[in-house]
């Protein structure tokens, strides 16, 4: 395989779980809102790569379905960019979901794609987020 490709995989390594990582990110994360996301992020989780949680309230989405249909949408959107923030250097990022109208695939990757350069901009030029330390 080539350096210039990226894989576009999610494993199980890249998703945010335990209660003890997501505790850490919502207590020293920061918090910003971009288009129908807002997002925490956490820079310096110690790994070489990113890892993810999405939340999609049941307060806007009563079905399961639309939340389930909201979450694949914007788990797709960062599989296809995650390209975008720094190699070797991890993130823990927890996506917020936070309008009532039910975006289109292309809003969603065009949003989660201006976060992630937001927070691969953020982390090189200003130190905007901090370390998990």
């Amino acid at each position: 395989m080539e350096a210039s490709v990226h894989r576009c995989t999610l494993t199980k390594d890249e998703r945010l779980h335990g209660g003890k990582d997501i505790g850490t990110l919502l207590a020293k994360g920061k918090f910003h809102a971009g288009k129908a996301i807002r997002y925490c992020v956490l820079a310096g989780n110690g790994l070489t790569h990113s890892r993810i949680m999405i939340s999609v309230p049941k307060k806007l989405f009563r079905r399961a379905v639309r939340r389930n249909t909201l979450k694949r949408r914007i788990r797709e959107s960062f599989r296809l960019q995650k390209h975008l923030l720094p190699e070797d250097y991890g993130f823990d990022i927890l996506f917020i979901y936070n309008t009532k109208e039910l975006l289109c695939s292309s809003e969603i990757y065009a949003a989660v794609g201006s976060i992630l350069r937001e927070i691969a901009d953020g982390h090189g030029k200003t130190g905007k987020f901090q370390e998990n330390i």
